[in-house]
């Protein structure tokens, strides 16, 4: 039997939520996968990027925070370590849930080398809770993050605020 495998490397990425402000740092970027998407290239995710070598994956979550949506973060909570796609892909991915002190909110963020233009939103937990509940979020690493995220808040507000 033969199988197609794509080495794709590994990733990491990090939630930032503000508990003073009870809100998330989300992202804004086309992505090429998602064209034939019915409303839009455009997909609103957390904050991620590849595993440098020799990095590690807090990292990882504080590097691309900072290039991706100027996000300070000064506490770091993991969230789940997985395999996005196992039937075809190699990649493992690291995701945290990162305390946000600043962000770059309103933005447009991301490395002019790598082609990234990235709109920084900063929202409502309420409203991105909705979005969730409402199947508007469709990138599988933020509906893990946020999954997870439903789960904890309560206790993360208790520890963080």
């Amino acid at each position: 039997m033969t199988r197609e495998v794509v080495e794709r490397g590994d990733a990491g990425g990090v939630l930032p939520y503000d508990p003073s402000t009870d809100s998330l740092i989300l992202i804004e970027q086309f992505r090429a996968g998602c064209v034939r998407d019915r409303n839009s290239p455009w997909m609103l995710e957390l904050i991620a990027g590849i595993v440098e070598a020799g990095e590690d994956d807090l990292a990882v979550a504080r590097r691309e925070a900072i290039e991706e949506a100027g996000c300070e973060l000064d506490l770091l909570e993991p969230i789940a370590a997985y395999y996005p796609s196992a039937g075809a892909c190699t990649e493992h991915v690291r995701l945290f849930c990162g305390r946000a002190v600043a962000a770059a909110d309103g933005e447009v963020r991301g490395l002019a080398s790598d082609g990234e233009e990235i709109l920084v939103h900063r929202i409502p937990r309420d409203v991105v809770m909705n979005a969730l509940r409402e199947g508007e979020i469709n990138n599988g690493h933020t509906l893990v993050a946020l999954q997870w995220f439903a789960l904890h808040v309560d206790d993360l507000r208790q520890r963080w605020l």
